[in-house]
């Protein structure tokens, strides 16, 4: 039996919540054609959404010991403003340029103390990277989204840090060595060298 088919013990959902009764996650780990619509409209919307936000952090220009330094340890790169900026450019030419969004965001909530404040920030990243409708979407777990779900229902300004902590270890382990080995990296270290040795 393919997949699209329904045996008679299917059970089927009772909302038109989901189109397609062969997944029973929001994942996607299949490719039934809910799936398909949801990653035509992701990738229909990424190009205008990614272009509203603002390009980087503002930064100054980085030395060439610290542009060396980021290839010690992921913590350096993430501490550093440009390297922050760096990098997310890396994670735009891999499509998953949200991890960062999101990390940046996160890290914005924590140093906010207005209850009001709070609320609405943690609102806007919830619909723009925790939803599953949102193109932004970040990987997270079911256990946390879990507790991200609890945590809603009075949000503070650490619902999401473990949702973050897992978006950071995503990065980590997952872009940061292909960053280190990119064109990118690889060529702004040649300029900060070559500039430095020509001063």
């Amino acid at each position: 039996m393919s997949r699209h088919e329904t045996s008679p013990t299917t059970v089927q959902p009772a909302s038109n919540h989901r189109p397609n009764a062969c997944c029973f996650c929001w994942c996607c780990c299949c490719s039934c054609s809910w799936n398909e619509d949801r990653e035509r409209a992701w990738r229909a919307s990424r190009e205008t959404k990614l272009e509203t936000i603002p390009n980087c952090e503002a930064c100054a220009k980085p030395t060439p010991e610290e542009v060396r330094g980021w290839a010690q340890s992921f913590d350096k790169l993430m501490k550093s403003p440009a390297g922050r900026n760096v990098f997310r450019e890396f994670l735009r030419t891999e499509y998953s340029e949200e991890n960062m969004l999101f990390w940046l965001a996160c890290e914005e909530l924590k140093n906010e103390c207005n209850k009001h404040t709070i609320d609405e920030k943690a609102r806007v990243i919830y619909e723009d990277y925790i939803s599953i409708l949102s193109p932004k979407e970040v990987s997270l777990d079911s256990r946390v989204r879990e507790v991200i779900n609890r945590k809603m229902q009075e949000p503070s300004s650490h619902t999401f840090d473990d949702a973050q902590l897992q978006t950071y270890t995503l990065m980590h382990r997952d872009s940061y060595p292909r960053f280190l080995n990119s064109a990118i990296y690889k060529s702004l270290l040649q300029s900060v060298s070559r500039s430095s040795s020509e001063s």
